[in-house]
């Protein structure tokens, strides 16, 4: 006889409890008090009451609340009791959906529309909003720019305002309107590539969210795919570094941003948002330490870098640095300033920098896409050229991936292919 094994499934203990309650430690001038959910965590130990906009005397509390005859309302009554009702029970649906609770998700899920969950504007803006309060300024910014574009094509071409675009909605051939409408607009690959990658990542959350179900998910193997651009390499040849570095200039204009063109391409490719937040206080003798910017926040272990400073970098922050020698090296944000207002600044700047160097350029016959970004890119490419390892760029640059280092590298010039070949038979 064959023996039957029951198995019990463990009840999971709630990390929650979820009530409506009658918050009478104050009341109200109408002599009433106001009702609120009140929330505990138990890991956490703490408590929130939010309002619900309604406010009961006590026995009204009790008579409709407690019930202790379960009364059948009718009217007012009934339409009270079901949205109270209503609201602990999404509270505790919103609560239960959550792997582990977590007070700042719970108020994000419950304090919305039912139809937020699937709306992209409203994903958009919820990870906009993230970003400023980490004072991630130009993450934010990117996203903002990707949902204006979407807006744009929503509008134009779906006659769909943005408000009202659901995730359900973005197919693969909506996806491919999208790309078509950009070409059409003569935006580059690379701009719609960057935009798709952003729109793929808000999907991405609103899915890890459980908001909506993978399956309508529009990108991946059988899916949309994103157009894969080649990196356009940004680095200068030497005899293009050198035309740039003795070039004449028309005003002290050019000169500035000659000289801190170059003052980022002596300082290891140092990025100009790093350049303008550069301290006297991180400068020790010949030369200066600082985290990158861009990756401190993202990486769990931080990584100082060290540059030694040569006559010419010394030179730059001689003649542009504060005289005061205290706070920023060169006066371009002050420390009383906020984020919003640095990221500005420091916007502005590289703009005015990146102006008046394409000036020079088109000046001297050299390539009209130069920016500062290409100061970076031509240190890494001609220490290559000059014999420095991928390992000592890589480091140099503060890359987490000898890959993305690679990336950089414009390869090598056609002279030093020629003395290549002509050695290959020098035994």
């Amino acid at each position: 006889m064959q023996k039957i094994i029951i198995v019990k499934e463990k009840k999971t203990v709630k990390e929650y409890n979820i009530s409506i309650r009658l918050d009478n430690r104050r009341k109200k001038v109408t002599g009433k008090y106001p009702i609120k959910l009140r929330v505990y965590g138990k890991v956490t130990t703490k408590e929130k009451w939010y309002s619900l906009g309604i406010e009961l005397s006590e026995e009204e509390f009790d008579e409709l609340w407690h019930n202790p005859g379960r009364k059948t309302f009718r009217g007012s009554k009934r339409e009270l009791e079901l949205r109270l009702r209503t609201i602990e029970a999404r509270a505790e649906r919103e609560a239960e959906a959550m792997t582990v609770f977590d007070f700042a998700k719970f108020e994000t899920k419950l304090f919305r529309k039912s139809s937020h969950k699937n709306n992209v504007k409203y994903y958009f803006d919820l990870i906009i909003d993230k970003h400023i309060a980490n004072e991630k300024i130009g993450t934010a910014e990117s996203y903002k720019y990707t949902l204006n574009s979407l807006a744009d094509f929503s509008l134009n071409k779906k006659k769909r305002d943005i408000d009202k675009l659901s995730f359900t909605e973005i197919s693969v051939d909506w996806l491919k309107g999208y790309e078509k409408f950009m070409i059409d607009k003569d935006r580059s690959y690379n701009t719609i590539a960057i935009y798709l990658r952003t729109l793929r990542a808000v999907f991405n959350k609103a899915i890890e969210a459980n908001d909506i179900a993978i399956d309508i998910y529009p990108f991946g193997k059988n899916g949309y795919k994103i157009p894969r651009t080649k990196n356009v390499k940004k680095a200068l040849s030497n005899a293009e570094l050198k035309t740039l570095f003795n070039a004449e200039v028309s005003n002290a204009n050019e000169q500035k941003a000659k000289d801190f063109f170059f003052f980022s391409y002596g300082c290891n490719g140092m990025n100009m948002k790093d350049t303008i937040l550069l301290k006297y206080s991180d400068v020790k003798g010949d030369k200066f330490s600082y985290y990158r910017a861009k990756t401190h926040a993202k990486l769990a272990e931080k990584t100082k870098i060290s540059i030694y400073l040569t006559d010419f970098t010394k030179e730059v922050i001689r003649k542009y640095g504060n005289k005061k020698k205290s706070g920023f090296v060169f006066n371009i944000v002050d420390e009383k300033d906020d984020i919003e207002t640095q990221h500005k600044k420091i916007k502005n700047f590289t703009r005015y920098i990146n102006d008046h160097i394409k000036r020079i350029a088109k000046a001297n016959d050299l390539p009209n896409g130069i920016s500062t970004y290409w100061a970076r890119h031509s240190f890494a490419t001609n220490s290559i050229r000059k014999g420095a390892s991928m390992e000592f760029i890589s480091e140099a640059l503060n890359h987490s991936d000898l890959s993305v280092t690679k990336s950089y590298f414009a390869g090598f010039e056609d002279e030093t292919k020629k003395d290549f070949a002509n050695k290959l038979l020098d035994f």
